[in-house]
């Protein structure tokens, strides 16, 4: 056996309810590998978060057929969630077995010009499908993965909200490293740019869909004076130069600004009387700022001030995990996140306690919580064994 095979064959996790594989991307035997692990239990659903170095085409193409009649849907990442923790150069996959979930996906096949309604419609109409086929199973949520560089995060969770109904939301965008250059959602056996999956669930184990960051508020606040909010620029705070205004208020060189300092020095917004993270993807080259989500003139925009993050994990996994243990945490995880754990020599750490707690999933462009779009945040669901099988 190759042995980087050999090593993802002998990293994979003992079996669980939710199946879970991992594996080097570059192996020419990826999905082979992943086959293999996942086992042979029908599965509903497969899903593949992709290294950036991989080619997503061929993989997904390859999946497509090896995993086939199950359908397979995934993205491409800024780093992946695996059995270690932080990981890179891998090739996560999940398997929801038949015995516990029923799925379907709706494809938003454009997000520049896409029908809310009659995405609504069809979330609606699955809904009640599973309902029909499985009425003894009442635990449900959706889940979301969209192209992180779209830019239309905001816009399309904002009009679906109403589709949901009681069923909790939670997604992550797809990402491309650290490189910001293409980013892909899988589905069909394409890899697709601008456009989103979401996949409906339906289970007969108990979960509890999450989110949260370790940022509180601080009192240095700021306001957008002028912005692009199609384009997620501002050029403008405080009626200055966005950038050489946000590196004066941190007193910082405007010149030194980097994806470091963003992650050590957030921005968020008060929406419903909670906080949400407006964090700040790069510097252009005339010095406005680019941010990962909605921004928009006249926003009162505060700086946020960090919390120790390996503290305030196991924090919220203890609030997980205080009743039962899950079978699987699936989270979407912040870029920022990450970075800011490797400028703190934090990684081994976090990537501990998230591999204790059997948290898989990818590194994001941003994070979906119901009807809203936030950055520097854990999303998730904890999914829980049944109380009886």
């Amino acid at each position: 056996m190759d042995q980087a095979v050999g090593w993802a064959a002998a990293q994979a996790r003992a079996p669980g309810i939710v199946k879970t594989a991992f594996a080097q991307y570059d192996t020419g035997q990826s999905i082979e590998t992943l086959e293999r692990q996942l086992g042979d239990d029908p599965l509903a659903l497969v899903i593949l978060f992709v290294s950036p170095n991989a080619d997503a085409s061929a993989i997904i193409a390859e999946a497509e057929s090896s995993f086939h009649p199950t359908p397979v849907v995934g993205c491409t990442t800024a780093g992946e969630l695996a059995d270690n923790g932080y990981c890179e150069d891998q090739i996560v996959a999940i398997g929801l077995p038949q015995s516990h979930f029923a799925t379907r996906t709706v494809f938003v096949s454009d997000l520049n010009d896409f029908d809310a309604n009659s995405i609504i419609k069809e979330m609606i109409h699955n809904r009640n499908a599973m309902i029909e086929t499985s009425p003894e199973w009442y635990h449900e949520f959706t889940f979301l993965m969209i192209d992180g560089l779209s830019t239309k995060e905001d816009k399309l969770t904002s009009e679906l909200a109403v589709g949901l109904g009681p069923v909790p939301l939670f997604g992550g965008s797809a990402g491309d490293g650290t490189r910001f250059g293409s980013t892909y959602v899988l589905h069909e056996g394409q890899a697709r740019s601008n456009a989103a999956i979401l996949t409906q669930v339906r289970t007969c184990c108990p979960i509890k869909v999450f989110k949260t960051d370790h940022l509180v508020p601080a009192e240095r606040r700021m306001v957008v004076t002028k912005a692009d909010p199609a384009k997620r620029i501002v050029q403008e705070i405080n009626a200055e130069p966005a950038a050489r205004e946000y590196a004066r208020i941190l007193g910082k060189d405007p010149e030194q600004l980097t994806t470091f300092t963003f992650a050590a020095h957030p921005v968020v917004v008060q929406i419903g009387g909670q906080h949400h993270v407006r964090a700040i993807q790069q510097v252009a080259g005339n010095g406005d700022l680019v941010f990962f989500s909605a921004i928009d003139e006249g926003l009162v925009l505060t700086l946020a001030e960090p919390r120790d993050m390996v503290e305030h994990l196991q924090e919220e996994i203890g609030l997980l995990t205080e009743k039962r243990q899950p079978d699987t945490i699936l989270g979407c995880d912040c870029i920022l996140r990450r970075l800011e754990a490797q400028e703190k020599q934090m990684t081994r750490d976090i990537s501990d306690i998230l591999s204790r707690n059997r948290v898989v999933g990818f590194s994001t462009y941003g994070e979906q919580y119901n009807s809203i779009h936030v950055n520097q945040t854990l999303t998730g669901v904890a999914i829980y064994p049944p109380e009886k099988e």
